[in-house]
């Protein structure tokens, strides 16, 4: 009994320290996470509704507008009357109307402008995923920021354990009269230099998780911690990484920008031929109900709902519209219709440029990346095997402090020339990728 009490209470105990330790995001959970809550994000998709309302509406004008209407006048004041004289009367009447009007032909305008609404309401979703996009891009910047002042941080503590453990050693030298004051004053002042940059790094460490925190509109950076990704030890090869002409290709059939501007260019089109309805007659059918209750002070006169009965009235009707001259209206729209085509054409051809020397860029920087961790790879190895001698030497008096020093300073530098290439390695792989349609990921 006495057993199971107490494996429940480990149990319990082993529980409360899993829920206790924060929680670690992926670089997926990351972007999704910021993509649902981001305002930018939220106001490109209220964007989206209003294109949607507005494509209703251009539905809707198919449809027939049915109106009614209710009248009561009241006249006073001298009047003819029915005998042919004038006398002072008072007079009141009341209609009812109720009327429908459809259009049967339009010169093709609203068929036209339905379909500019639905390709502006597809552009206006590709908006959508490009500001989706661009917070994905962010959110990578900002977790390898994270991922390199993580390594910064550790390489810097890493720093200060090698110095406090030389203070140690000295301390116990200058005890038995081996070592000098001044050895130990000198190391321990670089510990204290040591310490200072740990206490640096882990402030930089700090910044970059507040601002991971505002972009996914975190309430608090406290409890906020990325999953460190397994880094390739060596690079690639730069032959494997896709040509620019290569990822440009990939990137025109799937990038949003390019699929959003091309709509739009289609959409010119489309208001042209809505600009060039002006030049067609157009044709409507109408039609309606009414009656109306007329009452003269003096005069004999039938009932309300007799009258209402009497008078009732129905009418059909077809309305023709022929454009003769319109002060040239017609023509100009048709020529800011055209205008706009070519500003829309010139804007794609813009964003395609501007989406290629993207691609260059991240190609370049990809393959320096590549190059940058091959060197700094072997500098790294060559700097830890002369720390390894160095500190060899210096243990057994054959070395100086200050060799010692230099050469631990050496590898610790490369150490973090290595890391940051390293991250700077798979976030331009994963740039290449994500041009080339992929999600962005490690």
């Amino acid at each position: 009994m006495k057993k199971s009490f107490f494996l429940v209470i480990l149990v319990s105990l082993v529980k409360l320290d899993v829920l206790a330790q924060p929680k670690q995001w992926s670089l997926r959970e990351c972007c999704d996470y910021a993509v649902e809550h981001n305002l930018t994000i939220k106001q490109q998709e209220n964007q989206c509704l209003r294109q949607e309302i507005q494509l209703s509406n251009a539905k809707n004008q198919r449809l027939p507008d049915v109106s009614g209407s209710a009248n009561q006048n009241f006249s006073f004041g001298r009047g003819l009357t029915a005998e042919n004289t004038y006398t002072n009367t008072n007079t009141s009447s009341t209609s009812f109307s109720l009327g429908a009007s459809v259009p049967l032909f339009t010169g093709f305008q609203i068929p036209n402008n339905i379909k500019l609404n639905q390709l502006n309401l597809q552009a206006a979703t590709q908006d959508l995923e490009k500001a989706k996009n661009d917070i994905r891009t962010q959110v990578a910047q900002a977790y390898v920021q994270i991922l390199y002042n993580m390594e910064m941080a550790d390489v810097a503590h890493r720093q200060v354990s090698i110095d406090s453990a030389q203070v140690a050693r000295l301390q116990s030298l200058l005890n038995i009269g081996r070592a000098s004051e001044a050895e130990v004053a000198q190391q321990k002042a670089t510990m204290a230099q040591g310490q200072l940059t740990a206490t640096q790094a882990d402030n930089s460490l700090q910044l970059s998780i507040l601002s991971m925190s505002q972009l996914l509109e975190l309430p608090s950076p406290e409890g906020f911690s990325v999953v460190r990704p397994v880094v390739p030890e060596t690079p690639g090869s730069t032959a494997a990484i896709a040509t620019p002409d290569e990822i440009y290709a990939a990137a025109l059939a799937t990038k949003p920008e390019i699929q959003a501007q091309q709509l739009r260019l289609r959409g010119t089109e489309n208001s042209i031929k809505i600009a060039q309805a002006g030049y067609y007659p157009t044709l409507s059918f109408s039609a309606g109900l009414g009656s109306n209750y007329y009452r003269t002070s003096g005069f004999k006169a039938d009932g309300f709902a007799k009258q209402i009965k009497n008078n009732f009235s129905q009418y059909l009707g077809f309305n023709l519209s022929i454009p003769i001259f319109n002060r040239f209206q017609t023509r100009n729209s048709i020529r800011l219709a055209k205008l706009d085509r070519e500003n829309q054409t010139l804007q794609l051809d813009n964003t395609k440029k501007s989406l290629y020397k993207e691609i260059q860029q991240v190609y370049y920087n990809a393959v320096a990346a590549n190059q940058k961790l091959a060197s700094s790879l072997q500098a790294n190895q060559s700097s830890e095997t002369a720390f390894r001698l160095t500190q060899a030497k210096y243990e057994q008096g054959k070395a100086t402090i200050t060799e010692f020093n230099e050469a631990k300073n050496n590898y610790l530098r490369t150490e973090s020339d290595l890391t940051q290439a390293r991250y700077e390695y798979i976030y331009q792989q994963a740039l290449i990728r994500f041009y080339q349609g992929a999600d962005i990921a490690f």
